[in-house]
This record gives C-alpha cells, sequence and structure tokens, in this order.
C-alpha cells in the first residue's frame, strides 16, 4: 500500500511534467520576458540599493543639523545672529 507521501510526490511529478508540456509553461516564459523588459525600462533601483540611500540621508540630515547647530552658536557668539538669518530669507 502506498503512503500518502507516495501519492503526493507521484501526483506533484505528474503535473510537474503535464505542466512542462503545455502551453501554460510557453504563457508563463512570455509573461515573465515581457515584464523584465517592462521593468528595465522603467528607473527602479533594487531594495537593498533604496535602503542604502536611505542610510545616507539619515547620516547626511544629522550632519547638516549638527552643522546648522554650530553655526547658530557662533553667529550668536559673533553677534550677528538676528541680521545674518534674516538675509538668508
Amino acid at each position: 500500500m502506498k503512503q500518502p507521501n507516495d501519492v503526493f510526490n507521484e501526483f506533484q511529478a505528474k503535473m510537474s511534467e503535464l505542466l512542462k508540456n503545455s502551453p501554460a509553461k510557453d504563457i508563463e516564459r512570455n509573461m515573465k520576458a515581457m515584464l523584465s523588459q517592462g521593468f528595465s525600462k522603467l528607473d527602479l533601483v533594487t531594495r537593498e540599493e533604496f535602503d542604502t540611500q536611505t542610510q545616507v540621508l539619515v547620516r547626511t540630515r544629522t550632519r547638516l543639523e549638527e552643522l546648522e547647530r554650530r553655526v547658530a552658536e557662533l553667529e550668536v557668539k559673533l553677534g550677528g545672529g538676528a541680521s545674518s538669518s534674516s538675509t538668508q530669507d
């Protein structure tokens, strides 16, 4: 008597063989090719590239805030805090 796993494995093998030789497999291949071609025309980045750029942006923003704080302190020390910031706008 066959075990349930044997029946399932046999069914899976038969279905794989059937799909490999069917038009469904051709449609799948054609769809993948079409999607790949479409995506290659778009200006997309990988998730890894996006995450890397996000980290760079966070570091840059932190550094900018630190520099803004230091400039404000220097302006106060030099006594030109109000007049210098009004000329930026």
